[in-house]
């Protein structure tokens, strides 16, 4: 089915197009769950009982990781870059490392606050979610972070939108837009029917929910900006919450920044043709793919850490134990100072001068600014086991 005349109200599986009276047509999605209903049969099948093996094993190998709370933040981060970079954001994970650890550097890209914001808008929703069931209340807090201080915080961060926006490439207007979704005055009713949805008794399998919470919540676009960070936020969230990953550790950007463009074909063929069944393979085959990548990534810091470990007792000798301290540090933040390594190991700086250089000497640490005052050190080995190729230079959707 193509998309239809403007100005139709023939209502369709996914909702449909009607035109305003401006003249350009905004879409007004159904309320969930599909009507008919979703079809899981065949592959889509398959790759639901794939996807939960898949998710399965993430989530235990996660667990077999010492003090598993150490390594979750280079997940968090990873997400956060590749999503921010999926909307055209330029810094890559080196970039946020640097920034948090006040790293100075003229090249760094002006971007990087707003990964900053992605990792710290995860974190607050990850805490606020031990309290505050998955709400559109907490949706609007999360936004209001996101966007603190960055290029969108301008366009009523925290706030749903109060005029009409649209998805296009750059200088299109609401009559040639590739999306537009539905009018301002209807979004409150239209998250208010999706929350019921997420809150609803239901047999439907979990990762199935999640799939079509993501792709209306896409579609309706509450907010002028950052609809495409918070949407992807929303699967992290829903995967905690219902207790099918303990720890968010599911990049899932990973997949989505791959295949950029059938990310944005399948949620709009939802739109124009109620193909849900479609869209639902594509993200289930995404949580196969990512969720066996990030259970690699967990077996590698597993082989790592042992490794180090073992080489810094062989190495340190009465220093092992600052040593280890220094090394269990690292895995959360990969960039220190030597005021860092005093701090941690409660020495004179003389000292932590001293071991930080036998770090680097047995190949943990190596330094990284070039200079012979305010240096700083970064566990190469470890973040290589997170690093991807620099973003594309391309436009991006909000």
């Amino acid at each position: 089915m193509s998309r239809e005349t403007p100005g139709t109200q023939k209502l369709y599986r996914s909702g449909r197009y009607q035109k305003q009276l401006t003249g350009y047509s905004a879409f007004i999605p159904a309320a969930l769950p599909p009507t008919p209903p979703i079809k899981i049969i065949g592959e889509g099948q398959s790759l639901l009982s794939q996807a939960d093996r898949a998710l399965g094993r993430l989530d235990g190998s996660i667990q077999t990781l010492p003090n598993s709370d150490l390594f979750v933040l280079m997940y968090v981060r990873k997400e956060a870059v590749l999503s921010s970079q999926i909307e055209g954001t330029q810094s890559s994970l080196n970039d946020l490392l640097a920034a948090e650890a006040s790293v100075q550097s003229p090249d760094r890209p002006k971007d990087v606050a707003e990964v900053v914001n992605y990792v710290h808008a995860m974190n607050y929703g990850l805490e606020r979610l031990r309290t505050l069931p998955l709400s559109i209340r907490l949706i609007k807090e999360i936004h209001e972070r996101l966007l603190s201080g960055g290029r969108g915080s301008q366009l009523t961060s925290g706030e749903l939108r109060r005029s009409q926006n649209w998805i296009g490439p750059p200088g299109c207007t609401l009559n040639d837009a590739s999306f537009v979704p539905p009018p301002p005055d209807q979004v409150p009713a239209l998250l208010s029917d999706l929350e019921k949805f997420l809150h609803a008794p239901t047999d439907m399998p979990v990762l199935i929910q999640i799939g079509l919470i993501h792709a209306q919540f896409e579609t309706i676009h509450p907010f002028l900006d950052g609809n495409g960070r918070i949407g992807r936020l929303l699967i992290s969230f829903l995967l905690c919450q219902r207790d099918i990953l303990l720890k968010p550790v599911l990049y899932l950007s990973h997949y989505f920044k791959r295949h950029r463009t059938e990310y944005y074909e399948r949620l709009q063929s939802v739109r124009d043709r109620g193909d849900w069944e479609n869209w639902l393979s594509f993200f289930l085959r995404g949580v196969v793919e990512v969720s066996g990548e990030a259970t690699t990534t967990a077996r590698l810091i597993l082989a790592l850490r042992e490794e180090h470990r073992a080489k810094a007792t062989a190495s340190l000798g009465r220093a092992t134990g600052n040593g280890i301290r220094v090394l269990e540090h690292l895995y959360q933040q990969p960039i220190l100072s030597i005021a860092d390594v005093q701090k941690l190991t409660r020495t004179t700086f003389p000292a932590a001068n001293q071991l930080v250089s036998r770090l680097v000497k047995i190949g943990i640490i190596s330094e990284m600014t070039g200079q012979k005052r305010h240096r700083r050190f970064r566990y190469e080995p470890y973040i290589k086991l997170f690093n991807d190729p620099a973003p594309e230079s391309h436009g991006g959707n909000t």
